[in-house]
């Protein structure tokens, strides 16, 4: 008689959602009951939280950009790997196409820069 290979994954998820579920039902009851205004009050960096408007207030186009700065360094590493594991069967080819992708980066990295991108003021 041969097991299903899939009966150890399922196995590991019944277990891991037990674990869970029990650990989040213990906590209330074994977990400290000291509550006073600082754990009440919401964390954000220990910085006091400043009020804001009703329906939310406007983000500074700085978050944005930082958000799209990350998302080419993003997708620069996610063709660095593939690369450097075909490095030796791409050849030539191979290694000026990544030259070229690195200097177009490079020359987008250097216009955030100059352009104050990334000074967080």
């Amino acid at each position: 008689m041969t097991i299903n290979p899939y009966v150890p994954i399922v196995g590991l998820l019944i277990l891991g959602a037990l674990f869970a579920l029990f650990s989040v039902g213990i906590a209330p009851i074994v977990g400290p009951k000291r509550y006073n205004r600082a754990k009440l009050d919401a964390y954000e960096c220990g910085i006091e939280p400043a009020p804001q408007p009703i329906g939310g207030g406007r983000f500074p186009v700085k978050f944005y950009l930082t958000a799209m700065l990350f998302i080419v360094f993003d997708i620069e590493t996610i063709f660095l790997y593939p690369w450097a594991v075909s490095f030796g069967a791409l050849g030539k080819f191979g290694f000026v196409e990544m030259v070229l992708f690195i200097v177009t980066v490079f020359i987008a990295y250097t216009y955030v820069w100059r352009r104050g991108g990334l000074n967080w003021d």
